[in-house]
């Protein structure tokens, strides 16, 4: 058993919380951060029927977020080494989809085309920390 393996997925567990709560209760606040008053205007739409739509739709995936960061937080007390190998495969797996998503589909919508570069060098640094982790075990289990 590692001793990174709970310190990884608290950090992961409390970016993930963070966002979700912040994608929740602060979308607006967050596009005008991130990609400039204009921009915000059009991503929050147009007409009342569609602000509605999309402030339910960013809170229903800031709820799915924070629940995955719950989840990844109680994961962070299981002792299994095997558990874990397994568990930072399938997390860097997911980040390398992720990853890939974001090169193939989100750069190419107009409003969000310089965006999707940040966010994926974000998806890989997080895939890189399960990497390391799993190089460090893999280290760790054949020293």
């Amino acid at each position: 058993m590692s001793s990174a393996f709970p310190v990884i997925c608290i950090l992961h567990s409390l970016i993930a919380m963070t966002s979700g709560a912040l994608m929740m209760f602060r979308m607006k606040e967050i596009y005008t951060f991130t990609h400039g008053n204009e921009t915000a205007t059009i991503l929050m739409g147009s007409t009342p029927q569609d602000q509605l739509l999309i402030r339910t739709s960013d809170s229903f995936s800031g709820l799915l977020l924070f629940a995955i960061g719950w989840l990844i937080f109680m994961v962070s007390f299981i002792k299994d080494g095997e558990f874990q190998y397994f568990f930072a495969k399938g997390c860097t797996l997911l980040h390398v989809f992720m990853a890939i998503w974001r090169v193939n589909f989100e750069r190419r919508v107009e409003v969000l085309a310089w965006d999707w570069l940040r966010q994926t060098v974000g998806d890989i640094l997080l895939g890189l920390s399960w990497v390391l982790f799993l190089v460090y075990s893999w280290r760790e289990k054949y020293d």
